[in-house]
């Protein structure tokens, strides 16, 4: 494709950003003050991921003690081909919450999709991605859509050809709980069809250890991430959070086999977000985020349940994360 039609189709692709649905501020402003109003504060994980968010987790992947990406990242490299062979090429890729799209590039060389459909929550990771992968691959149809991929969306499927698959790298799976995983897995077996499938990355259980580190780095950029969602809430929200009487806390709950990550309040104080106030006593936590980890059965039984046979399943070396290929039944 000559450099002149590379612009011009980045150019539309640049407007077409525009098209998808958008997460509202006042969801954002809703759930925030539904989250804070609870006996356990809470706030959604998926509001981490605006701008500065989205930078922070990407410098998360590549911290030494953060093993899943360059887990998942060996064993689609190692595995490729079988991947291939079970998504199909010339298949109509849809990708829940894109980021850097790094593993999309591999699966898109390989598989040659008739259209790419990258669904991501930020606006600014969305255009980047898709922008990137618009540069490397001129010849892909690129549908972005930019919106909350929890909830039922409208996606682009129009002229799409071939099978239908959602690719959901990165374990964001366990973020949901099992209950909220099982509905997820519905809607998208929904989504795919009959004859659709689903590639799923799902971190699995392992040594305490391992996972406190992942979630605790040495550098302290988790404990960021995590501190950014304040100060999100104040420049979006016009909240008053002083995020430095907050740390990061993140452990792993063994009972029900996650990660769980908080924000501790260091002393009782009070944060305003308009004309709701909330109070915090010394000690008392935000609860942010959570990450399930899977016995592979126990998540194939998960898949089962919401309608997908498991197809195939897939390492890395060392055995700490998989990709499962699930095929609708």
């Amino acid at each position: 494709m000559a450099r002149s039609a590379r612009r011009q189709r980045a150019a539309r692709l640049g407007r077409a950003l525009f098209s998808g649905p958008v997460v509202p501020a006042d969801s954002f402003r809703e759930d925030v003050i539904a989250g804070l109003s609870l006996p356990q504060k809470a706030l959604p994980p998926k509001y981490f991921y605006d701008a500065q968010g989205s930078r922070l987790f990407e410098a998360i992947c590549r911290l030494k003690e953060y093993y899943p990406t360059r887990a998942e990242l060996a064993l689609t490299r190692g595995h490729i081909g079988a991947i291939v062979r079970f998504a199909r090429k010339r298949s109509t890729l849809i990708e829940y919450g894109s980021g850097e799209s790094v593993k999309s590039q591999l699966l898109i060389d390989a598989l040659r999709p008739s259209a790419y459909i990258p669904v991501d929550i930020s606006d600014h990771a969305l255009r980047r991605a898709a922008a990137k992968l618009q540069r490397l691959f001129p010849w892909l149809d690129i549908r972005p859509v930019h919106g909350d991929f929890s909830r039922p969306l409208k996606i682009p499927m129009a002229h799409a050809k071939g099978r239908r698959v959602v690719y959901f790298p990165g374990s964001t799976i366990g973020n949901l709980t099992p209950d909220e995983a099982h509905a997820f897995l519905r809607m998208t077996r929904g989504q795919v069809g009959p004859d659709g499938a689903m590639l799923v990355g799902v971190d699995l259980r392992k040594d305490a250890n391992l996972l406190h580190a992942a979630y605790n780095d040495a550098r302290g950029v988790t404990a960021a991430f995590n501190l950014n969602l304040l100060a999100r809430i104040n420049r979006e929200l016009g909240g008053d959070f002083k995020p430095r009487r907050f740390r990061h806390y993140a452990f792993y709950n063994a009972t029900l086999g996650r990660i769980e990550m908080h924000l501790v309040s260091f002393a009782r104080q009070a944060v305003n977000i308009g004309n709701h106030r909330f109070v915090f006593e010394a000690g008392e936590s935000i609860h942010t985020e959570n990450s399930y980890k899977y016995s592979i059965d126990g998540f194939r039984a998960l898949a089962r349940g919401a309608g997908f046979k498991g197809g195939k399943i897939w390492l890395d070396p060392k055995g700490l994360f998989s990709l499962h290929g699930l095929a609708a039944v």
